[in-house]
């Protein structure tokens, strides 16, 4: 890896407490963009795992999560690698191995399956509301009612985030340009 941040969370919200054998499945989580453990579609699905007596892991991509990132690279949907990564760390634990990816989480999960094919490491996984065609995603998400309500919503936080990297990396990003963008095409 490169030495960024990688938080996940593991079982500590009360809900997950259902203590799980050492060798019951582990169901990863990839968020959506800009989502956390504390997304209502993570708490549902950890608690679920946890009542089947599993285990689960959310996984939070760079600068989610309330981690900060730290480096001059941020998540994004060809990021692979960093998928190959944290399923590399999971597998060590010789359990099953279930991944679920939400949205943008989805859209990574896939294309990290297609790329590893029969090596992905895991027993099985699912992809729920995955854009796959990006460019076509944003282009819906940058008019009417979605740009007034999703769009607004992720840069709301997504401008903050690189306004930070830009102060840690002044080279790196222009922070007027940032703070300009009201598109997803604009910020991307």
């Amino acid at each position: 890896m490169d030495h960024g941040t990688l938080s996940t969370l593991r079982d500590r919200h009360p809900a997950w407490r259902l203590l799980a054998s050492p060798h019951a499945p582990l169901v990863l989580l990839l968020h959506g963009l800009e989502g956390s453990s504390h997304s209502h579609y993570a708490r549902a699905l950890m608690h679920a795992v946890a009542q089947r007596g599993w285990q689960g892991v959310v996984a939070h991509f760079r600068g989610c999560g309330g981690l900060a990132n730290t480096l001059p690279r941020a998540y994004h949907a060809g990021d692979s690698a960093e998928v190959a990564w944290i399923l590399a760390r999971l597998a060590q634990a010789g359990r099953p191995l279930y991944g679920v990816g939400v949205s943008l989480g989805g859209n990574m999960l896939l294309k990290h399956l297609g790329e590893a094919g029969d090596g992905a490491q895991l027993n099985a996984a699912a992809a729920v509301s995955a854009p796959l065609d990006l460019a076509a995603a944003g282009a819906r998400l940058d008019q009417g009612l979605s740009r007034q309500i999703y769009t607004r919503m992720f840069l709301r936080t997504l401008k903050p985030a690189r306004l930070a990297t830009a102060r840690r990396h002044p080279a790196l990003l222009d922070p007027a340009r940032i703070r300009s963008c009201s598109s997803f095409r604009a910020f991307d």
